[in-house]
């Protein structure tokens, strides 16, 4: 009784000092009883978002035949405007992202291709870099460097690609190097271990589809103070990767003998969350805040001082009970244009989304993607967060 005594006497004092748990204020930064609405459809599935100072997302069309435009879509008046082309065939583009000279750069397949964003006469985009197979998320540091990671492959690669590009295969890496490697699941050489086949480990299985989730390095963000973000899709976890001032990895790794020795140990994991379950992209805003598209989930989730909050998943239909029909569906990658918060939907077919047949967009079509923003329940407004995103690189 003395020791609960004393516990409830030091808890009283605590709030006579005005003192206050942090995540009960940080509650308040963050919007309650939030829905999304549907910016705009696209004929073509869509995965990547970016953005620029003016008001504008980009976003890119997969499976397109010759090639896969790059969109533009206004805030205020959407519409899709084509500023370039991924001329390749059986192009399926994911990460896009600018950089300080207004150049467009959007991962696809093995390559990174890039662009100066142009209405009126659309250009096919260059190849920037090659030999970063399943090359997903992009984000730019400080130096002009773009880093990327290795998506479904599972083998958690994550590159440094310099600012003149190059070829990041291991016998040339030629402006370009592999910086580290998140730790797969399995320490098998199939994923880049020591061990004959997939090795040993975990497998993240997806219900009802059943298949195997290996996606360890999804989504990269920075902060301003150039730590680096990675999005664990596989674990629901975020990583936080550090550097010197010479951009040199401080993080440690080489922790597990079975795997790559420039592999990041566990403790690098910033945070782990059942919440987070299928993060996919991932965007910073001014104040730190990740923000993550948790695509399995059909959720919006928002990471503060390595805490975990829900700001909205998709309620269950009342017959079905299914959370397939909508306003998100499997939501891939976020974006804060300034104080809007927006995500790309790429339809999926598994876990809350699953049988991606309901809702707004389907396989079958006319619309296969589309872009939702944070808007209020009641009018449909969008809403404006008290925390605005990072600076954009574009003016």
């Amino acid at each position: 009784m003395k020791v609960k005594s004393i516990a409830a006497a030091f808890f009283a004092l605590i709030l006579g000092l005005g003192w206050s748990l942090a995540w009960a204020d940080d509650d308040d930064q963050f919007p309650e009883g939030v829905s999304f609405k549907t910016l705009i459809k696209t004929l073509l599935a869509i995965e990547g978002l970016t953005g620029d100072s003016k008001g504008n997302l980009y976003t890119t069309g997969r499976g397109g035949s010759p090639s896969c435009p790059v969109w533009r879509v206004n805030l205020s008046k959407p519409s899709l405007v084509v500023v370039g082309n991924i001329n390749v065939a059986g192009c399926s583009p994911s990460g896009i992202a600018f950089n300080k000279a207004g150049k467009l750069f959007v991962a696809d397949g093995d390559k990174v291709y890039t662009f100066a964003p142009n209405s009126g006469k659309p250009p096919n985009a260059d190849v920037y870099a090659t030999g970063v197979p399943n090359t997903n998320g992009l984000a730019f540091d400080k130096d002009g460097n773009l880093w990327t990671g290795d998506g479904t492959t599972g083998v958690g690669r994550v590159w440094r690609i310099g600012p003149k590009g190059g070829d990041c295969t291991p016998a040339t890496l030629s402006n370009c190097v592999e910086a580290f490697r998140v730790q797969p699941l399995l320490n098998g050489a199939n994923f880049g271990g020591d061990l004959t086949g997939d090795g040993v480990g975990r497998r993240a299985l997806t219900i009802p589809a059943g298949t195997a989730q290996p996606l360890v390095a999804n989504g990269v963000a920075f902060d301003q103070e150039g730590n680096l973000f990675v999005a664990d899709t596989a674990r629901g976890a975020i990583w936080k990767v550090k550097f010197d001032s010479n951009g040199n990895l401080t993080s440690e790794t080489g922790c597990d003998s079975t795997f790559t020795a420039n592999t990041l140990c566990l403790n690098n994991i910033l945070v782990t969350h059942p919440l987070l379950e299928g993060t996919d992209g991932i965007a910073l805003d001014n104040e730190g805040n990740i923000w993550n598209s948790a695509n399995e989930r059909n959720a919006i989730v928002v990471v503060s001082d390595g805490r975990v909050k829900e700001i909205f998943r998709n309620s269950p239909d009342g017959i079905t009970l299914l959370r397939n029909t909508g306003p998100l569906e499997t939501p891939t990658s976020p974006f804060l244009l300034g104080k809007f918060f927006c995500t790309a939907n790429s339809d999926g077919n598994r876990r809350d989304n699953s049988p991606n047949t309901a809702g707004e967009i389907k396989p079958a079509g006319p619309d296969i993607g589309k872009i939702s923003c944070m808007a209020d329940p009641v009018t449909g407004e969008l809403i404006e967060l008290n925390i605005p995103g990072l600076p954009l690189p574009v003016d």
